[in-house]
């Protein structure tokens, strides 16, 4: 086993993954800012280097500074969590070739996932459903990209190849819009992630948003870990994830789980990672892989009883999965709460000091956070302060413990997006269910 690893992340991932080392009994090197250090999990380390200033391209984004704290402090190797470095396929060949071990998949694997093109043909070669498109990067030919938006029937969406998170991506309906769509994304593109190669896809109206997530290894070993719904979303961002998916029978879990396992064994995959779908009318169709821990891992944790940190930093070190297929059994419901720093009307960040803080108890609660009284919330990094997590033996029960927890938990001397959360988990269509991407959306424009 591994016996010290370098946390190369901050907040409440960095204190996550601190937490599964001491439980391995792996010693633990934090890395900051200068804006982080009484971050909890810099003060819990056994170790921790000041890697630069506040800006995250000074310090969390720096890869000489993170592998130079690496090499002083005979690290063996490095978690990125997520987020920053998670997904740069360039920092773990780095990391590689410094001779530290890289807890996430190789460095080819992230690069052909992280390309959007690249990652649907894998998909559509192992059998993965896709949505439909143009199976490939648009050209320069004007004639040829509106006779495939034709072919696939408005109303069509472009996207950047290299583009994720929400962004580089435009929603065209009519042929006359089609064309300039298309100039207008690449020039985004070609700005925003040094890539102007874009693709066409059919835009699905009213889907849910479903992800599978896996486990495998390098020995050929792969599993999946069921479903999450994480539908309730504002500008492409997650607001409450759940786990099951509230409608999908277990054949189709079986049916889409099995496909992701597959997939898996055919791109060499290791370590965590989600497949991410759009499902509507009972269909899945594919549009992107996380090749790293999801912030939203605790639920599908609590209705598995797998610990998802844990198994990637067992993987990592060269270990054969420990579960199969059969071990996997999904027990009860689990939603997660994202709570922010936030207006709760306006969403604008809302950085401060903490004047007072209780974390909400009783069955079935996690709290996942790396927050205390007296803590500073910095304006320089993402606003996310923890997640609220509640288990029960159905959905009926995990949502009375949510409501129940978001009564309870105090955070004061900033604002969040507590009373945003205790709208949701008492709003009629979210306790029935199944509702899609675009429902919060609409639902704060009527507010």
């Amino acid at each position: 086993m591994i016996d010290k690893i370098l946390i190369a992340n901050r907040g409440e991932i960095a204190l996550r993954i601190l937490r599964a080392c001491r439980e391995l009994g792996i010693k633990t090197v934090a890395v900051h800012s200068d804006a982080d250090r009484d971050l909890k999990h810099v003060r819990l380390a056994d170790e921790s280097v000041c890697i630069g200033p506040a800006p995250s391209t000074e310090s969390y984004l720096n890869v000489p500074a993170v592998i130079s704290a690496a090499e002083v402090t005979d690290t063996v190797a490095i978690h990125p969590g997520y987020g920053f470095l998670s997904e740069n396929a360039d920092f773990a060949e780095r990391v590689m070739e410094s001779g530290f071990i890289f807890i996430g998949p190789r460095p080819e694997t992230i690069r052909m996932m992280g390309d959007k093109v690249a990652a649907i043909r894998a998909m559509k070669a192992s059998g993965v459903p896709c949505v439909p498109g143009s199976d490939g990067p648009l050209g320069d030919d004007p004639e040829e990209n509106i006779r495939l938006a034709r072919e696939i029937g408005y109303p069509i969406i472009i996207k950047a190849a290299g583009g994720g998170g929400g962004r580089g991506m435009r929603v065209v309906h009519t042929e006359a819009a089609l064309l300039n769509a298309i100039t207008l994304t690449r020039a985004e593109a070609g700005a925003a992630f040094n890539n102007d190669m874009v693709y066409m896809e059919k835009f699905l109206e009213n889907p849910r948003h479903i992800e599978i997530q896996v486990l495998a290894d390098e020995h050929g070993n792969a599993i999946h870990l069921g479903e999450r719904d994480c539908s309730m979303q504002r500008r492409h961002q997650k607001v409450i994830e759940e786990a099951p998916a509230p409608g999908i029978d277990e054949e189709t879990r079986r049916f889409i789980g099995e496909r992701c396992a597959a997939a898996c064994r055919e791109i060499g995959y290791r370590s965590a990672g989600t497949f991410e779908f759009l499902y509507e009318n009972g269909e899945f169709y594919f549009i992107e892989m996380n090749t790293r821990v999801q912030v939203e891992h605790p639920v599908t944790e609590m209705i598995t009883n797998v610990d998802i940190v844990k198994e990637q930093i067992r993987i990592a070190a060269g270990e054969p999965l420990r579960y199969r297929q059969e071990d996997i059994r999904i027990i009860g419901h689990a939603m997660e709460c994202r709570i922010n720093a936030e207006d709760p009307e306006t969403f604008m960040p809302s950085p401060g000091t903490i004047t007072a803080y209780h974390a909400p108890g009783g069955p079935g609660i996690r709290v996942d956070t790396h927050i205390y009284n007296g803590y500073r919330v910095p304006p320089y990094y993402d606003s996310m302060i923890g997640k609220l997590i509640a288990y029960g033996e159905d959905r009926d029960t995990a949502m009375a413990r949510m409501r129940n927890a978001l009564n309870e938990v105090v955070v004061e001397g900033i604002k969040t997006n507590i009373p945003l959360h205790q709208d949701l988990v008492t709003d009629a269509a979210f306790k029935a269910g199944g509702t899609n991407i675009h429902y919060l959306e609409k639902k704060l424009e009527e507010r």
